[in-house]
């Protein structure tokens, strides 16, 4: 790897959502002990972007859920973050929007990719002007031919308006198939595997030492092959995903970063005679924004 290469976790904002959706056919009294839910059986998730700084690039991944929602929409996922949260967390770090060189969508669900835009008098304006946007392709054609099941997770009307700016201005970089490259820096590139089980064509970012596994194990707690989120549209293939992933992390030596994880903002797995499992975690840092070692 790069000795340059440095890597950053932004926390724009906290949500909840439901935690018998988040944990799918695993009982409460298992998942409700080692992630309490409050009153309305939500549960606190983290909303967890990997900023990596290397010579003149600055890679943003994902996006968070924006804050441009009404009142009703931020009273329902309690969400809690403050007013232009990126910038906010970019400017800890001594950064702007305007020196994000790479925006990285893992997919288009609201609460990854709500954050690529603000509301300017009634549009939806881009906050990261001066990036290339990279989308997968298929995941975009499926995002606009959704399932009923789950077309809400899919606010088509926020990111759209955005993406067609970044085609119009020549900086949308769509990306195709099971595996790629995303950005192809000399000795290290930022490379992609997909999944299927939560949503089809969900890319997952990975270099040699961080893999950003987004929603197919979206908390340490979702290293267990059997606790799959009812939110996925397959819940069969995201155990086989995670299966393939995990022993791929395992070879690999990657350390996973964890998307929605309140508590730990990344960890290493490994492989017991029961399966995979959690063999550190790495808790969350300062607010915000902070730098971790890979």
């Amino acid at each position: 790897m790069q000795s340059n290469r440095e890597y950053f976790c932004l926390e724009p904002a906290n949500f909840r959502l439901d935690g018998g959706a988040m944990f799918g056919i695993i009982p409460k009294p298992l998942w409700n002990k080692v992630h309490p839910s409050d009153e309305q059986n939500r549960i606190d998730l983290a909303l967890r972007l990997l900023l990596i700084r290397e010579d003149n690039r600055i890679i943003l991944i994902d996006t968070g859920i924006g804050d441009f929602n009404d009142e009703k929409f931020n009273s329902r996922f309690d969400v809690r973050g403050n007013l232009k949260p990126l910038t906010a967390a970019l400017k800890v770090l001594g950064l702007t929007p305007d020196d994000v060189t790479d925006l990285i969508l893992s997919h288009l669900h609201f609460d990854h990719a709500g954050g690529i835009g603000e509301m300017v008098d009634g549009e939806m304006k881009p906050i990261f002007k001066n990036a290339l946007c990279h989308v997968h392709t298929q995941h975009y054609e499926y995002a606009h031919n959704s399932s009923e099941r789950d077309a809400g997770s899919f606010h088509c009307q926020n990111f759209d308006p955005v993406i067609d700016w970044y085609r119009d201005q020549g900086k949308m970089i769509w990306h195709k198939g099971n595996e790629g490259v995303i950005i192809d820096l000399a000795d290290n590139p930022i490379k992609f595997k997909c999944s299927h089980g939560h949503t089809p064509f969900l890319m997952h970012p990975y270099d040699d030492k961080f893999i950003y596994l987004a929603d197919l194990i979206p908390t340490s707690n979702h290293v267990h092959i059997p606790w799959v989120m009812g939110y996925d549209i397959n819940p069969g293939v995201t155990t086989k995903d995670k299966r393939e992933f995990l022993d791929f992390i395992i070879e690999k030596d990657l350390k996973i970063i964890y998307e929605h994880d309140p508590k730990f903002w990344g960890g290493q797995v490994e492989m017991t005679p029961r399966g995979p499992k959690t063999k550190a975690g790495f808790p969350q840092e300062e607010p915000l924004a902070y730098k971790i070692e890979l």
